[in-house]
């Protein structure tokens, strides 16, 4: 099974990356509908998509208006995802008649507990993340592999959420910020660098991919991650249109 990055920055696209979006297209599972989502149309296998929402910030959603072209060559149809608290964002305010005059066709699953119920039966965990207004991340666990996305918080090593991704063999954990920039963190929720290291570490992952980095940054290594190798060393950023083997 593959993983694609379709979008790898937060807060705004530049001239390298589109805001969030990973999929998996074997599964028909989308992570989050920022404007990367257009790039998932040339990627569809299935005749059913899930999208997985882990928040309703606009660079997480945006996407969903895109989905007239995304799928204007296939038949298929869609399961959007989201907390149940964050519904009405997506019904009564994006898709505001003044903002998107006619929304694309797909079915809104909220979802209020730890299990998510996917279209092909399978079932995914949703991690609450502290961020304001809320977020999710997501685990998947198959026979051989497992992977954990975690986007749109600031990592501690005693946050509850590193419990739960213990031992996976992928995670895609956000990494906004470098070091050094940790008021900036809190205060708008996300990552910086050796934090983000040292909870892949406590956790044990078997190899960690940073996204949701900041697109004020447009350099092919966005973060110093030779500084961190002594707390863990197997992270690296991936780009746009990158492909993994899970």
């Amino acid at each position: 099974m593959k993983l694609h990055f379709l979008g790898t920055t937060g807060y705004h696209p530049n001239n390298l990356r589109q805001t969030a979006c990973l999929m998996l297209p074997e599964m028909g599972v989308i992570l989050d509908a920022g404007t990367g989502l257009f790039r998932a149309s040339d990627l569809i296998e299935t005749k059913h998509l899930d999208i997985l929402l882990s928040h309703t910030h606009l660079d997480h959603v945006i996407g969903l208006t895109f989905l007239y072209d995304v799928l204007h060559s296939h038949e298929v149809t869609v399961t959007v995802h989201v907390a149940s608290d964050k519904v009405s964002t997506i019904e009564n305010h994006l898709f505001d008649p003044l903002l998107f005059p006619v929304r694309p066709n797909f079915t809104i699953q909220a979802f209020e507990d730890e299990t998510i119920r996917l279209h092909d039966g399978s079932e995914v965990r949703a991690i609450p993340l502290q961020h304001p207004g809320g977020s999710h991340g997501f685990r998947f666990d198959w026979e051989t592999s497992s992977l954990a996305y975690i986007t749109d918080t600031t990592a501690r090593v005693e946050a509850p959420y590193v419990d739960q991704i213990q031992g996976v063999t992928t995670l895609i954990h956000e990494c906004y910020f470098a070091d050094g920039q940790e008021e900036k963190a809190e205060l708008t929720g996300h990552s910086c660098l050796t934090p983000v290291a040292q909870v892949a570490a406590r956790a044990g992952v078997e190899r960690a991919f940073l996204v949701h980095v900041n697109p004020l940054n447009e350099s092919d290594e966005p973060l110093n991650l030779a500084s961190v190798e002594s707390i863990y060393g197997n992270l690296a950023v991936p780009f746009d249109g990158q492909a993994i083997d899970l």
